[in-house]
């Protein structure tokens, strides 16, 4: 069966995941933050399994045109939701509604509910309420401007949730927002890498789960192995054929710092975890000690952003140090992560190209330095 499908994303990322989908082999449409394709069952393990920037991935199950709520009930009630929900489904109805008519959005997902029970009840001959004690299968209605959409999530869990990391130490990037990062650089498997502040070593290891080719959603479950159509075999060939296609006859130069020593031992139990330990060179450096005569590297760092005032001026001694050490590095490129706009102030040097991107509900620049790189034939 044919599914139109979306994939949502951070605002800033569409283009990734554009691009992403495409070499997935899929014809897109690119809006604010959302992508849309079309697929069939295998089509959404793919998407769910590959995908290494979105946040989700869900099919549209209908638009119409809904004025009133006798209109909303009837052409919810019409979707065969049998196909996705068995009897004993645990189904959340969330909501929205811009510029609408059903402005209420308690009422647009009280209606909603209400219909999809009603088809439910008719199909399985269910004359009581129904258990709601299985699995979760997200429901989202969404009105604007008269135009109901109606969507089911397929994939649970973000996918940021690779499964890999067994604690964070505080604030992290997500791991599709670090991979985010990388993919706007022009990093390849056989570039040196270096992410200085590594924290709990997401942007490295998604650095080397890039370049070996390993899926992101290999070691994750997903909403629509619920699906009361799905058959489990497909997503065991799936995975299956994602271990096969992992490279693993590469040597990566990837390392990673930090500071702190106890982030780098979290850090190491995270990359082991992800099955990369042996690719990443783990280190207690401050930035300011940083040295390499490696050429043609990638820096991608999520320094701290000095939020609160007491923390803006170590922040920022942190920049000027950056700086010291990475601006002699001429054929590097460097891509740094702050939400301090006055960053290149103290890092000293102004960036090749700025970026905006939301780490959640933050504004944040991607500040870029492109380098000259030397390659040798």
């Amino acid at each position: 069966m044919r599914y139109q499908l979306i994939a949502t994303m951070a605002a800033g990322f569409e283009s990734v995941v554009n691009q992403e989908l495409k070499a997935l082999g899929f014809t897109t449409q690119s809006d604010n933050g959302r992508i849309t394709f079309e697929g069939d069952e295998h089509d959404i393990i793919k998407a769910n399994l590959w995908l290494r920037t979105a946040d989700r991935v869900m099919i549209v199950v209908k638009s119409f045109k809904a004025t009133n709520f006798t209109m909303l009930f009837d052409e919810i009630n019409a979707i065969p939701w049998e196909n996705y929900l068995a009897m004993d489904a645990h189904f959340p109805v969330t909501g929205r509604a811009i510029k609408s008519k059903l402005h209420s959005v308690p009422d647009v997902q009280a209606i909603s509910k209400k219909a999809i029970v009603s088809r439910l009840q008719d199909v399985y001959h269910r004359r009581t309420r129904l258990p709601e004690t299985g699995a979760t299968t997200k429901i989202d209605v969404r009105l604007l401007k008269d135009q109901a959409e109606i969507l089911i999530d397929t994939t649970g869990d973000s996918l940021f949730k690779r499964g890999y990391r067994i604690d964070h130490g505080g604030a992290p990037l997500k791991e599709n927002f670090a991979a985010g990062l990388i993919a706007l650089t022009p990093y390849r498997a056989n570039d040196p890498f270096l992410d200085p502040m590594t924290g709990s070593g997401t942007i490295a290891i998604e650095a080397a789960m890039k370049a070996r080719n390993i899926a992101p959603g290999l070691k994750r479950h997903f909403a629509f192995e619920q699906f009361a159509s799905f058959d489990p075999q497909w997503l065991a060939d799936a995975r299956e054929n994602a271990r096969a296609d992992i490279k693993n006859d590469l040597e990566l130069m990837i390392m990673a710092n930090d500071i702190d020593q106890n982030m780098i031992d979290l850090a190491k139990l995270n990359a082991n975890e992800a099955g990369v330990l042996h690719d990443i060179q783990f280190k207690q450096l401050a930035v300011k000690d940083f040295k390499t005569d490696l050429d043609n590297g990638i820096i991608v760092a999520n320094p701290p952003y000095g939020k609160r005032l007491n923390d803006q001026t170590k922040a920022r001694e942190i920049y000027k140090e950056m700086g010291q050490a990475f601006i002699p590095l001429k054929t590097w490129s460097k891509y740094i992560l702050t939400s301090d706009l006055e960053f290149q102030t103290y890092y000293g040097q102004r960036a090749t190209k700025r970026r905006k991107l939301y780490n959640g509900y933050l504004r944040t620049d991607l500040f870029q330095y492109w380098g000259k790189p030397t390659y040798k034939k």
